[in-house]
């Protein structure tokens, strides 16, 4: 059975619905615009991050060439004045040499998801008459893809075929544009130190990052150290993603003095990238926060009125007993009512909001419509937000109204 104050509280719900209807609204549109606009926000996000690392690892360990060793002298003495000219240049040796070692060690470190070794190199594609720069990527077929996903971008031919056909070539949309080639076609690739040789086109990509689709090609690893002559053991490039892209540091600090290569995250090569990831997570929030305010003020409004409304039953209340007490919690029990309900509709009225939108055709930059993201948290902390304003909106009030005298509110 429910207490005296918990029935007055339902009479004042029942008894005048057009008010608690009107209540009802203002935290469902406040809370189901919020979880609309974030779940967009955070689909934009989420997309630009996908997009991001296409081709871009969260740590990368590669050889960053050789030292400044044009005075040896000058860095031995440096008190000694010297002047050297036409110095030797001591044979600088490219790649990473004992890779397998090194990748054992990366794959034991805790927040490690995946590795992958590449060969990349710097080519010409040749076409009859057309010639285009790039990179060829010899890599791994079953760990690059675990990596990047490269299978979800190909708009033409299978990526595992890369794996059984040493000859074969999966190349971007855009350099396959501009060698003007298809599948099946052969390309002539051509390297730095003259090596060339001819190559069938078994796979067409497409990534929506314009730098990587109009350069990159993928052939398999073996198949390049093969052209470069290099044995099992050669990669230049050791691609590795962690749990969270964001947590990189510790990997970096924890591997980097023990690996004899030069080991860089994300954050360090691509620090453009960074802060755009941080400037949209900034805006993200201010657009979040903001709904989220206005929204309180709506209903702290809708709640003032409605108590105001009934400032004379508060009264009589009083003057039959009713303590100050008593009548915070009638007001408070109506608040919590109002935003459970607010709330629960607003979350549904948002995901509907969210999913219509997600489904309406958009063509831009690459994507077929416009990306929404569902997180549980982010409709939990709209219900609790929802639920906590409607609670402070209806308690401020109340405690006003608690504690007025109901002689001169009944004297008029």
């Amino acid at each position: 059975m429910l207490s005296t104050n918990y029935k007055i509280a339902l009479v004042h719900l029942t008894s005048k619905l057009k008010q608690t209807v009107v209540a009802v609204l203002g935290v469902t549109f406040g809370i189901s615009m919020y979880v609309f606009m974030n779940s967009f926000m955070t689909g934009v996000n989420d997309i630009q991050t996908t997009l991001a690392f296409t081709s871009l690892a969260h740590v990368r360990i590669y050889n960053d060439g050789p030292a400044n060793n044009t005075n040896l002298v000058e860095k031995v003495y440096p008190t000694v004045v010297s002047n050297i000219r036409n110095a030797r240049v001591v044979q600088y040796t490219e790649g990473i040499q004992n890779s397998g070692a090194i990748l054992s060690l990366v794959r034991k470190q805790p927040e490690v998801t995946g590795v992958t070794p590449q060969v990349n190199l710097n080519v010409f594609f040749r076409n009859s008459g057309n010639k285009v720069s790039g990179v060829l990527s010899g890599v791994e077929v079953e760990t690059e893809n675990k990596l990047f996903n490269i299978s979800q971008y190909m708009i033409a031919g299978k990526w595992n075929d890369l794996k059984v056909q040493s000859n074969g070539l999966i190349i971007g949309s855009g350099l396959a544009s501009l060698l003007s080639v298809h599948v099946d076609d052969n390309i002539n690739v051509l390297t730095s130190d003259g090596f060339t040789k001819n190559y069938k086109i078994i796979g067409i990509f497409q990534t929506n990052v314009l730098g990587v689709d109009k350069s990159k090609a993928y052939l398999n690893i073996n198949a390049v150290r093969q052209l470069l002559s290099r044995n099992q053991d050669f990669v230049t490039d050791l691609q590795i993603n962690v749990q969270d892209f964001r947590e990189t540091a510790l990997l970096v600090q924890r591997i980097a003095p023990v690996v004899p290569y030069r080991t860089e995250s994300w954050q360090m090569s691509n620090q453009q990238l960074e802060a755009g990831s941080r400037l949209r997570d900034i805006i993200a929030m201010a657009v979040s926060l903001t709904i989220l305010l206005v929204a309180g003020f709506g209903i702290y409004n809708i709640m003032n009125m409605t108590i105001n409304e009934k400032i004379k039953e508060i009264a009589i209340l009083k003057a039959m007993g009713f303590s100050s007490k008593d009548v915070t919690t009638i007001f408070l029990a109506q608040a919590i009512v109002i935003g459970m309900i607010g709330g629960l509709i607003g979350m549904l009225l948002g995901f509907i909001v969210a999913d219509v939108v997600n489904h309406i055709p958009f063509k831009i930059g690459g994507l077929n419509n416009l990306p929404m993201a569902y997180y549980a948290h982010d409709y939990i902390f709209a219900f609790l937000f929802g639920l906590a304003t409607t609670l402070v909106a209806g308690y401020l009030p109340a405690r006003k109204a608690s504690r007025i005298d109901p002689v001169n509110i009944i004297r008029g």
